[in-house]
């Protein structure tokens, strides 16, 4: 008998959203069929949910006030200092992304309870394909992050401002000392085989949602032979067979047969379930960069030793709002700046699921769950996506609102830095002005700054 007990959140607060074959009437009173289990909720604002007592005034307000909807920063408590929300995983097709799973190599660290081997084939969940040591591991770990085993997870990192090095969380040392992690161990099971059952969402079954597709076949071939030559290399789990780069003429030949057959979509996880390097990718850096799956970090049980060896990119170039004719050229050279890479998103469903990219920074945010409101979203972020010319450009960095200043408790910073503190028992930091790029301060590490009391 184990007792009943909570991880903390649980994974619907995040995960299930509107469903767009059967939308709601009124998105703020939808009956159980208007909901979709696994879908990611792309209309969440995770700062009014989960920090609704954040007062105005404060740098932390103005962070969460910028944050895209739908999206979660998954190491902002355990932090990796880099403000890097993300869109909420949708979960579809899992069997056939574990199908496709490339064979990676564990590291010393494996949940032998749960029968891991030392090389095993490893479908990519984050972003950034950090959580490669398979399923059942990859959902342990975000029971972890939401709440389970806290009295050690806690001991191991210092919550949200950092500034003390991680220490990884032990899974050998949770199986051994929490009933509540072998409780979730033995169930994870059953949640892989619901996510096996999860099917995605096809815009001909929504109202009206044939309106939308054309009736020229002429323009629908035009578009499969698109995406055969420009798209589906990458985004596309059907590939071609052993010995025949996908990348090649030939490659491009044989999708361009592929995707006339009538079966092409059936079971396709549409992506290979690759990483790719930032410079390949070209896309916002943050959470490429995210450090908690590294060596020595509070992640380091949940990635594959594969991952931790990955070679940083090249040199990359960002765009400078200052002078868009003198890109800024960042080359990555140390293991804090995390590996770089990026896994091919999955386009399943992609017409329900705009604004797009990592963070759904791209395309206008309409809040509408409607068939006809998702597709206004789709069609924005669509034009935008494929004409680079249209984004936002210098627009798109998220500034503070009003002036701020940033306030941290004394006890919870290291003690040669409380001598800092005011009456209050405060560090006060700022004033930071009106306009300032957050990130120029939120993707601070104060752990690697000098402080003094002269500000030095």
């Amino acid at each position: 008998m184990i007792k009943t007990y909570r991880v903390g959140v649980a994974c619907a607060s995040c995960h299930v959203a509107p469903n767009p074959d059967r939308p709601p009437s009124d998105p703020n009173n939808p009956g159980w069929e208007n909901l979709a289990s696994a879908i990611g909720n792309q209309y969440l604002s995770e700062g009014k949910v989960f920090a609704c007592n954040v007062e105005k005034g404060g740098f932390f307000y103005e962070e969460l006030a910028a944050q895209p909807r739908g999206t979660s920063d998954t190491s902002r408590i355990a932090t990796d200092h880099i403000n890097n929300p993300n869109a909420i995983n949708p979960i579809f097709l899992l069997a056939e992304r574990e199908r496709i799973a490339a064979t990676e190599t564990l590291g010393p660290h494996l949940l032998a309870s749960l029968g891991q081997e030392h090389k095993m084939p490893v479908p990519h969940i984050l972003k950034d394909g950090a959580d490669s040591v398979g399923v059942p591991g990859a959902a342990l770990r975000v029971y972890v992050n939401i709440g389970m085993f806290s009295e050690y997870w806690l001991t191991r990192h210092n919550p949200l401002l950092g500034l003390t090095p991680q220490q990884p969380f032990e899974t050998g040392y949770a199986h051994e000392h929490s009933v509540f992690w072998r409780a979730t161990e033995q169930r994870v099971g059953n949640i892989a085989a619901f996510f096996r059952k999860l099917q995605p969402f096809h815009l001909a079954d929504a109202p009206g949602g044939k309106e939308f597709i054309t009736s020229d076949d002429a323009v629908m071939t035009r578009g499969k032979q698109a995406f055969a030559e420009n798209c589906a290399s990458c985004h596309s789990s059907k590939q071609p067979p052993p010995g025949l780069d996908a990348h090649s003429p030939e490659g491009k030949a044989w999708f361009c047969e592929a995707v006339m057959k009538p079966d092409f979509l059936k079971n396709n996880f549409l992506s290979n379930d690759r990483r790719y390097p930032l410079t390949t990718i070209k896309t916002n850096s943050a959470r490429a960069f995210g450090t908690n799956a590294q060596a020595g970090h509070i992640w380091d049980n949940f990635s594959s030793q594969t991952y931790k060896d990955l070679s940083p990119p090249a040199e990359l170039e960002f765009y400078n709002p200052f002078d868009p004719a003198k890109p800024i050229k960042f080359r990555p050279k140390d293991k804090h700046t995390g590996p770089g890479y990026y896994r091919v998103p999955s386009l399943i469903s992609i017409w329900s699921s705009a604004p797009f990219f990592h963070n759904n920074a791209l395309g206008k945010f309409t809040g509408d769950p409607s068939v006809a409101g998702r597709m206004a979203a789709f069609d924005d972020a669509t034009e935008k996506l494929l004409w680079p010319a249209k984004r936002l450009g210098k627009d798109s960095i998220w500034r503070t609102q009003e002036d701020c200043t940033l306030r941290l408790r004394k006890e919870f910073i290291p003690e040669p830095l409380r001598v800092l503190s005011d009456a209050d028992g405060y560090l006060k930091i700022g004033l930071i002005p009106k306009g300032t790029p957050i990130n120029l301060v939120a993707n601070l590490d104060p752990g690697r700054i000098a402080i003094g009391r002269s500000g030095g």
